[in-house]
């Protein structure tokens, strides 16, 4: 007996899905700080079980779409390997191979590319397109990086630091350098993981005033790196000239010349306290060749941990989308 399969089936099942208010994750400020412990507590979980061989695969058959309109090495190779190792498929989209990079509106790609996979990752400059992309998506978007907020580094961060001392709760944090995209997501997780945190920048480069005052109880800013980091468990810094600012490197490296993150800047912090790098570095410039090089350095595992952070996110993310 042949089973027939009613037209409006295949129509209906699509128009519940682009229906549905998928949960995104675009800045820290999407999960509660509940959710966000939770998260990182499963991140170390998830890295603890991929280093016994258990296995890892429930997302058999998902598929993450991966837009890149910058360029990416942490990023593209956690994602794409932490993807693999949940069952599910990755596929790279770059604006050269797409029509994202022909004018296609963002809008109208979002409904596309949505229609046709699971989750999606998106890496571009202005955050108000990953918003308009996720506006307009039927599945979970993740910002991962625009100029304004880097969110999934921040996940990586701070499991790296709970892995090493334990909640970050209470504890005081110093941000050196530029007031980047870093920055700004550094100061919502000390809005998040209730944290103090200090920012030491050149004058003419801090970060978002009215990021900052909507966080005026917690972040602080100063152009003294050694005053802000006198005592701090937590020293993070990035790159003088970020991407798209390439031309500005020398310019750049004069007005950063005396915030480098070395080892005097790090007798000023505690005693045991942890420093930090996104990556890629310039070694000499925001931070030592000394503390890169060092064999205590935490950096190394730091970027691992986006590779354990943001599995535990697209697991939270496809399991909350059923």
């Amino acid at each position: 007996m042949s089973h027939s399969i009613p037209k409006e089936a295949p129509e209906q099942a699509s128009q519940q899905r682009s229906q549905r208010r998928p949960r995104h994750f675009l800045t820290l400020l999407d999960f509660t700080p509940a959710e966000l412990v939770q998260l990182i507590d499963r991140a170390s979980a998830m890295k603890r079980e991929h280093y016994a061989g258990t296995e890892q695969r429930p997302f058999h058959g998902k598929v993450l779409a991966m837009i890149f309109e910058k360029s990416s090495t942490r990023t593209r190779v956690s994602f794409e390997a932490g993807m693999a190792q949940l069952g599910g498929h990755a596929m790279f989209l770059s604006p050269e191979s797409t029509q994202l990079g022909r004018g296609e509106p963002v809008e109208d790609s979002a409904r596309i590319v949505s229609s046709m996979v699971d989750i999606v990752m998106i890496r571009t400059y202005g955050h108000d397109i990953a918003e308009r992309f996720a506006a307009h998506s039927s599945v979970p978007v993740i910002n991962a990086l625009t100029d304004d907020f880097h969110p999934c580094q921040l996940l990586a961060d701070m499991q790296t630091y709970a892995e090493h001392r334990g909640s970050i709760a209470g504890r005081s944090v110093c941000w050196v350098g530029d007031g980047n995209n870093m920055c700004h997501s550094y100061i919502n997780a000390a809005r998040q993981f209730d944290f103090e945190l200090r920012i030491a920048c050149p004058q003419g480069f801090e970060p978002n005033a009215e990021l900052v005052a909507a966080n005026r109880d917690r972040v602080h800013v100063t152009h003294e790196p050694a005053a802000a980091a006198e005592g701090a468990d937590l020293v993070v810094t990035d790159v003088w000239a970020s991407m798209g600012q390439e031309q500005e490197q020398a310019e750049r490296a004069a007005a950063f010349a005396d915030f480098q993150v070395n080892a005097e800047l790090m007798s000023r912090a505690a005693p045991d306290a942890l420093y930090m790098h996104c990556l890629p570095a310039h070694r000499g410039e925001e931070i030592s060749a000394q503390l890169m090089d060092a064999p205590d350095t935490v950096i190394w595992e730091e970027a691992e941990n986006r590779l354990h952070a943001q599995k535990a996110l697209i697991e939270t993310l496809l399991l909350a989308a059923g």
